[in-house]
């Protein structure tokens, strides 16, 4: 490689080829190969099949993957799913932005999941990306809500129902606790260690929990009660008129009535406060996988367990943008 004066800055600078990789000593082409490997070997698998050292091999999978980003063009989403993803113990989040029509990731980033690292993600678009987005699939978590309203106020908000099936199931387990500590000793046994039970989908439960799930609610009313409203609650998403909704909640939230479950009331007054982002859903004419925010999230901590020890956020933050782009032929 020929080695050229520079006398404006009076350095030496060496001159680049297109085929080697950023790394010297390696081409393109065999990065792309340790990329493609990667995608489904760990770092440490093809550091030893290639007899070179797992830092090396971290670099040229970078490279690889910068390349995938590179070639994937600019994103220009319509709809959007916002999520935050765990990264350690203590609190500690990230942001993932997902473009729900094509179904793939298209940000990871912040330092939390607080309003000013949402807004990292709008003040990385222009003003046409902006303007492009027409509906965003949330959490109801306040912060997301209002960088959303402040960054592009046009767009519709729409709360996802698995994040408010979660916040069902917790009120359920709620009341699941507070009878395990209300009961008899000896009607406890019904209750302890059937949290999974209650909280699966039935069809989910084998042979054995579909019995224990059947014996714990005849032995105990209130969890019978409580079951049941959870179950039914999930008719609300079948519902394509926002009256016929309205109804079945006001009707559903009435039945809570001298029932004496605290943790359900608390969950009809968030659902209450929350209606026009739920209500939505009904008035949506093409309705959305809105199952994949919450199925990318498993695939996330299936890349955290592959990447643990890894300590490089760059290498986390590519890994997830681009786990759903095609390999580099």
């Amino acid at each position: 490689m020929r080695r050229v004066e520079c006398k404006k800055n009076n350095t030496v600078r060496q001159e680049k080829l297109d085929w080697l990789a950023e790394k010297i000593g390696y081409t393109k082409r065999f990065a792309y190969y340790v990329g493609k490997r990667c995608e489904s070997s760990t770092i440490k698998d093809v550091a030893d099949e290639l007899h070179l050292d797992w830092k090396t091999i971290k670099n040229l999978e970078k490279e690889y993957m910068k390349e995938k980003l590179v070639r994937a063009g600019e994103v220009n989403p319509v709809k959007i799913g916002i999520d935050e993803v765990s990264i350690k113990k203590g609190h500690s989040y990230k942001i993932v932005i997902s473009d729900l029509e094509k179904r793939q990731p298209i940000w990871f980033g912040g330092i939390d999941r607080s309003e000013k690292s949402l807004n990292e993600f709008y003040n990385s678009l222009n003003s046409t990306q902006k303007g492009g987005i027409k509906l965003v699939v949330m959490d109801m978590w306040k912060a997301f809500e209002n960088s959303t309203k402040k960054n592009v106020a046009d767009a519709v908000i729409l709360y996802d129902k698995f994040h408010i099936k979660k916040h069902l199931n917790e009120a359920l387990d709620a009341i699941r606790k507070s009878e395990y500590a209300r009961v008899s000793e000896n009607d406890r046994k019904f209750i302890k260690g059937q949290k999974y039970t209650l909280l699966s989908n039935k069809e989910n439960l084998t042979l054995d929990g579909k019995k224990s799930l059947k014996l714990l609610l005849f032995a105990n009313k209130r969890l019978n009660t409580a079951y049941m409203l959870k179950e039914s609650f999930g008719q609300l998403w079948n519902y394509s008129s926002e009256k016929w909704a309205r109804k079945f909640f006001d009707n559903w939230k009435a039945s809570l009535r001298w029932q004496r479950l605290k943790p359900f009331e608390k969950f009809a007054n968030m659902i209450e406060k929350h209606w026009e982002g739920i209500a939505e859903y009904c008035r949506m004419d093409d309705k959305i996988a809105l199952g994949f925010v919450e199925g990318f999230n498993n695939k996330i901590r299936v890349i955290q367990r592959r990447a643990y020890g890894l300590k490089d956020q760059e290498y986390l933050r590519l890994k997830i943008l681009t786990c759903k782009l095609p390999s580099i032929q």
